[in-house]
């Protein structure tokens, strides 16, 4: 008997024997590999589905071993592929499932050569076409699992960015609202959320690259949404680590980049979103840098209504603003210290590097001007508000009327980047 014969032979016995050797192949990944298969009623592959493909692959692999001019099929090694990466089946466990097919083939036909006493060269010859269809398979399965993935990826992130703009906006859908969408954000129900708005490196172009990926690794869900001049994100955390997820943004601040103050209602993101745009507009254009808005509700109160803010800030500091360049910033940046330090004087002197005397003539200087004292309290709200409106970004006209630089203290807490 020649090889050929005896390779003819043997893809007989296993052409008649599929159904037996995918069944037993199919046991033998459900004891194995309990990520993959779990039981008879459930897993991401049911057994039924794993008979059939192994089935397919056995047919094709044994026509070779008949016919050494047959080509291989592995377009059923494909669609395994781009099925198995729809069930989210691990990879690794896709390919060990199917070597444990092949495996399971081989081990068949030694034992039929075995037990039939046939000579052992056409089953060396058969185990160079399994392997062969071994290799192949997985090279085809790889690529087509490796390319369904990343559909997959791009899917959910359009999707992801789509549900991150709708919470921006506050226009979640005619179907859904801030449950659903912090359903398919990810975002526990007990944490509190920011909202980050960093300035592209150019059109469309992340300045926070991988963000949401570092993020992650530090246990901090995010969804992001990238525009062509801004790149967003809306980040939970618990309330301890506040902090900590600000030094994590703070290490990929490669450009201007402003933060909101903590909110806990995903309906408050449209107003973080603002309030992040204040921070960031607070910055120096061309800097880099993160900077946080002021948990104040009187600073988000002036950013949330700039007009006012503007007229605010010209009617109570209007004479102040009105002096020489040099005047102007010691009064204003003494009045921003004293009012940060809670009205003390020694402490502003010691933060400004002069006498606390210096920083009381330089307040008197400052009631003379705007006729309001530091001992009534309603005209003290009225400075403490006319220096908000002077520091937050959507100020930034009295500033070019006035040729006031743009400040880097109060509301708007700047701080370096990591």
């Amino acid at each position: 008997m020649t090889r050929q014969d005896g390779r003819a032979r043997l893809a007989a016995w296993a052409d008649q024997n599929i159904a037996r050797l995918a069944e037993e192949a199919s046991a033998r990944v459900a004891d194995r590999i309990t990520t993959y298969y779990r039981d008879r009623e459930s897993g991401a592959v049911s057994l039924d589905e794993l008979r059939q493909s192994f089935a397919h692959n056995l047919r094709s692999v044994v026509a070779a071993i008949g016919d050494p001019h047959a080509e291989l099929d592995l377009e059923a090694s494909a669609r395994t592929g781009r099925r198995r990466a729809r069930q989210a089946v691990p990879l690794p466990e896709v390919l060990q499932a199917y070597r444990i097919c092949f495996a399971t083939l081989w081990d068949a036909l030694a034992e039929q050569v075995q037990v039939t006493r046939q000579p052992t060269d056409a089953l060396i010859e058969t185990a160079g076409v399994i392997w062969r269809f071994t290799d192949e398979h997985a090279v085809v399965l790889t690529e087509a699992y490796r390319a369904t993935t990343a559909e997959l990826m791009l899917a959910e992130q359009r999707r992801r960015s789509a549900v991150v703009e709708a919470v921006l906006t506050g226009r979640p859908g005619p179907e859904s609202g801030p449950w659903e969408a912090a359903a398919l954000l990810g975002f526990p129900t007990d944490a509190l959320l920011i909202v980050v708005a960093a300035e592209t490196n150019g059109l469309a172009k992340e300045s926070l690259v991988n963000v949401e990926q570092r993020l992650a690794e530090k246990g901090f869900v995010s969804g992001w949404r990238l525009t062509p001049a801004q790149q967003l994100g809306i980040v939970s955390f618990p309330e301890e680590r506040e902090e900590e997820v600000l030094e994590t943004l703070r290490g990929f601040a490669d450009a201007r980049t402003g933060v909101s103050p903590p909110y806990a209602a995903l309906p408050e993101t449209p107003r973080a979103l603002r309030l992040a745009r204040a921070a960031l507009a607070g910055l120096e254009p061309g800097s880099a840098g993160l900077r946080t808005f002021d948990h104040s509700p009187l600073a988000a109160l002036v950013v949330y209504e700039p007009a006012e803010g503007r007229r605010l800030a010209e009617n109570v500091l209007g004479e102040v603003l009105r002096q020489p360049a040099e005047d102007r910033e010691l009064l204003l940046e003494t009045l921003d210290m004293y009012l940060e330090q809670s009205g003390s004087a020694e402490r502003a002197a010691t933060l400004l590097y002069c006498h606390p005397n210096t920083v009381r003539n330089r307040l008197r200087r400052i009631q003379e001007l705007t006729g309001r004292s530091l001992a009534e309290p309603m005209d003290v709200a009225e400075l403490t508000a006319a220096a908000y409106a002077l520091r937050v970004a959507s100020a930034t006209d009295l500033w070019a009327t006035h040729g006031r630089k743009r400040p880097g203290t109060g509301p708007l807490r700047s701080r370096p980047s990591g």
